[in-house]
């Protein structure tokens, strides 16, 4: 049976929304994640974090969730301190209306190729990279923040090596924050901290 886990990154946020607290909006949108990282089946569920950011990942994670410590917050540091797994997804802490099946878009096409990105969308960056463990040597060094599947897809031996899986928004900015649909259910911490701010007091 293939082992699999998806790996919530959890790293340093350079935007926030006006009146709202970047370290409250960074605890929100990861409790928001591991969330939804919680209600997947079939996979093990963890969080990545550095170890100055160790209280926020206890603060955020679900009971028995494993917190992985790496020493600079990149996949890459996250594959390496992997252990057990065939498969690892690792994506982005900043996403908290990400839909579950988009995570199993990023694993599935690693039943035929050795790595899957997902863009984030509007770009620059990724949402999540995928690889089956151990990961290729051809992979690249991956920035979530910076990284473009071209530049992945340039170092593999083929084209075909790397699957480019549906994109979808992080919350960066304003214009990620205007997207989000009040309509759609989860991303319940990052909701009341934003109704906090439009209503202080």
């Amino acid at each position: 049976m293939v082992r699999r886990v998806v790996v919530a990154l959890i790293g340093p946020v350079t935007w926030a929304p006006p009146g709202v607290d970047p370290v409250r909006w960074r605890a929100a949108l990861a409790e928001d994640t591991v969330d939804l990282l919680a209600m997947l089946t079939e996979v093990d569920t963890a969080v990545a974090v550095t170890p100055a950011d160790r209280a926020v990942a206890d603060a955020v994670t679900w009971p028995d969730m494993a917190v992985y410590e790496v020493p600079e917050p990149t996949p890459s540091a996250v594959f390496a301190a992997l252990s057990g797994y065939d498969q690892a997804a690792v994506i982005a802490a900043d996403a908290p209306d990400l839909p579950g099946l988009t995570i199993g878009k990023l694993l599935r096409p690693l039943t035929s190729r050795p790595v899957a990105v997902a863009p984030a969308e509007g770009g620059p960056g990724l949402l999540g990279v995928a690889a089956r463990l151990p990961v290729p040597p051809w992979l690249p060094p991956v920035d979530l923040d910076e990284t473009l599947p071209a530049a992945v897809r340039a170092a593999a031996p083929r084209p075909g090596d790397l699957a480019v899986t549906p994109a979808w928004r992080r919350l960066r900015g304003p214009g990620d924050l205007a997207a989000l649909d009040p309509a759609v259910e989860g991303w319940e911490a990052t909701r009341a901290l934003l109704s906090g701010a439009a209503h202080p007091g």
